[in-house]
């Protein structure tokens, strides 16, 4: 663990309100005691309110490398969101009534604000509960169970190996809650889009395509656990057992809750007929706003925000054309595209000479940041950063690049995951910012980082913010070029390439649930104004469209960092260091963008220097 840095003129942070919570009025300063116990009360205060809403989730203490209830999966039913609102109600009104926050430090009244912040806004997403898709081109809850036992429960002991097999026994109840929740919610009018079922459907299939199922090759989740139980120091006939167990159980009850919610996924399909925005749905259009704000914690409408893309896309394009000329290229930028896409030298050759050359080069990429990275940053976490492929057997249904947090205890590393399924749709010019925005100085710096911050309270340390999240990992594949990177200007293209995708999101998400595009009028618009394949372009459309709100964090989260660095550059000159405006940054963990602001507002005012 590391200690936790904030400005020394965080003070100045309790006067602001911007969180549309309680804002708290500059008071006396407190003797030094009274804060250090009030600090310590609180302290224990939010531990215990963090371990009490971790109980109520087996997958989420796992995660986080507990074996509590380890043997359990979650319960997906609708009174399982209703406990944990009643519990989060009725933390935040012990917390209003046991503490002052005029008794408070500023970092404690920071907290303070987050958990109240985090309550708003736990209730108003229980207010749109029903409103989301249940379905999702990942299967749902059907494609993320295998996931979650083979990237989580670790087998170390027997024992940890029976409770893997109790959870196997479990899925059957947990694909019977999910199917209740995509029955009720589709008779409400909450049709998923048409085009989530087909991968949907092959997802859930391929979890039981094979061995112990049927003849073939194992199937992942029985390769796993063959795996895992080999590894244990125990007597073969001790092994034979608990593989034998794992057997029984795959085969019986987790093969007849698989089956029934297949049975299910094909009953609905037909009820869907549209691909359009949630426009459609029922009270469509406000839950479209509710989204918005939640996945960019402002109140920027969607006008707005489809206008900041339509301004950055043309100043992106601009600079494209720029490399463009400097190429020597004779055409269109459209054409400059075409080109990209279409000549082999710009693309990794679709073998496995070609797969292995891409995760080298990705690793390539990551070493050099890590190489220099003292130079940018003042602290970096201590987890380390792996590069892998994503699996075989969910490679159609995950996304082009992905980052997987390490875990709290060290047992699991940071894992930046390349997805190798079709490498004639991978663009060698765009590999280098992906990997620093998936993993280093990306969301392993910000992430990872974060959960070592001691003296955080948990629910900040693991909690989050997508707008900051994903708003530092597009920050990061500017900083690349900072460092120093993006040597060849192909590759600098595909930096800006990048950068435009996510500028084309603002367009798109809200052009597609706002504006009411189709989805081919989205595809077009995609076609014109990036360089991504056509196998990107349809999986983007597709996420936009069953994911609306979230695609506009990225540019949003990016621009606001960048609003703010250059404003602490403005107003310091000489006394502008970049680490310094780093730890700041990322010195408190994810927060909401008002607050992110309001931090470094704070160290400008103080004169910037190192955060104590």
């Amino acid at each position: 663990m590391r200690r936790l840095l904030v400005s020394c003129a965080a003070a100045t942070l309790i006067a602001a309100g911007g969180l549309g919570v309680a804002a708290f009025a500059p008071a006396p300063f407190p003797q030094a005691e009274q804060t250090a116990e009030a600090d310590a009360r609180l302290a224990a205060f939010f531990e215990d309110a963090y371990a009490e809403r971790i109980a109520l989730s087996p997958q989420q203490m796992t995660s986080l490398g507990l074996k509590t209830d380890y043997d359990k999966l979650d319960d997906y039913t609708p009174a399982a969101q209703e406990r944990s609102l009643a519990l989060a109600e009725r933390q935040l009104a012990a917390m209003q009534a046991q503490f002052d926050p005029a008794t408070l430090s500023a970092q404690s009244r920071m907290s303070w604000r987050l958990f109240e912040h985090g309550v708003v806004q736990q209730r108003e997403s229980f207010r749109w509960r029903d409103s989301g898709y249940p379905v999702s081109s990942s299967g749902g809850a059907g494609g993320s169970l295998p996931v979650f036992m083979i990237n989580n429960h670790r087998i170390d002991t027997v024992s940890d190996a029976q409770a893997y097999v109790a959870r196997l026994i479990e899925v059957e109840r947990v694909l019977g809650e999910a199917s209740t929740t995509i029955r009720t919610r589709v008779a409400a009018g909450i049709t998923p889009p048409t085009f989530v079922w087909e991968p949907a459907l092959g997802a859930i299939r391929n979890v039981t395509n094979g061995a112990p199922f049927t003849d073939g090759p194992d199937v992942a989740i029985w390769a796993d656990i063959q795996a895992k139980v080999g590894r244990l120091d125990i007597p073969q006939a001790e092994k034979d057992r608990l593989i034998a167990s794992a057997r029984e159980a795959l085969t019986g009850p987790f093969k007849r809750g698989y089956d029934a919610y297949l049975a299910t996924l094909i009953e609905v399909q037909p009820l869907s007929d549209s691909t359009d925005g949630v426009w459609r749905l029922p009270n469509g259009e406000a839950y479209y706003e509710h989204r918005l704000r939640a996945s960019t914690t402002t109140d920027l409408t969607a006008d707005q925000i489809h206008q900041i893309g339509l301004a950055e896309v043309a100043r992106i394009q601009a600079e494209m054309e720029v490399i463009k000329t400097a190429v020597g290229f004779d055409g269109t930028l459209q054409e400059f595209f075409t080109h990209l896409k279409t000549d082999p030298r710009f693309q990794y050759p679709n073998t496995d000479e070609g797969k292995a050359r891409y995760l080298a080069d990705s690793r390539a990429f990551i070493a050099q940041v890590m190489a220099i990275a003292p130079q940018w940053f003042s602290d970096l976490p201590e987890a380390e950063l792996e590069v892998r492929a994503v699996e075989e057997w969910r490679e159609q249904s995950s996304g082009i690049a992905f980052y997987n947090q390490p875990a709290a205890d060290g047992s699991r590393p940071g894992i930046y995951y390349v997805n190798l399924s079709d490498m004639g749709q991978v663009l060698r010019p765009q590999t280098e910012g992906i990997a620093y925005h998936e993993g280093a100085p990306g969301h392993h710096f910000q992430i990872a980082y974060a959960q070592e911050l001691d003296g955080l309270p948990r629910f900040r340390r693991f909690g989050g913010y997508g707008v900051y999240s994903e708003g530092w990992g597009l920050y990061a594949e500017k900083l690349g070029k900072e460092m120093g990177f993006y040597q060849d200007p192909y590759s600098d293209f595909g930096r800006l390439s990048t950068e435009l995708w996510r500028a084309v999101r603002l367009v798109l998400d809200t052009g597609i649930h706002a504006k009411r595009w189709s989805r081919d009028q989205a595809a077009d618009y995609f076609r014109q104004n990036s360089l991504l394949s056509e196998r990107d372009i349809r999986l983007e459309v597709n996420r936009y469209i069953s994911g609306p709100g979230q695609a506009t964090s990225y540019k949003i989260g990016e621009l606001k960092i960048l609003e703010l660095r250059e404003r602490a550059r403005a107003a310091l000159g000489d006394r502008f260091d970049i680490r310094d405006f780093h730890t700041v940054v990322l010195g408190s963990g994810a927060v909401p963008l008002d607050v992110l602001e309001e931090q470094v507002d704070a160290w400008i005012a103080a004169g910037g220097g190192a955060p104590q």
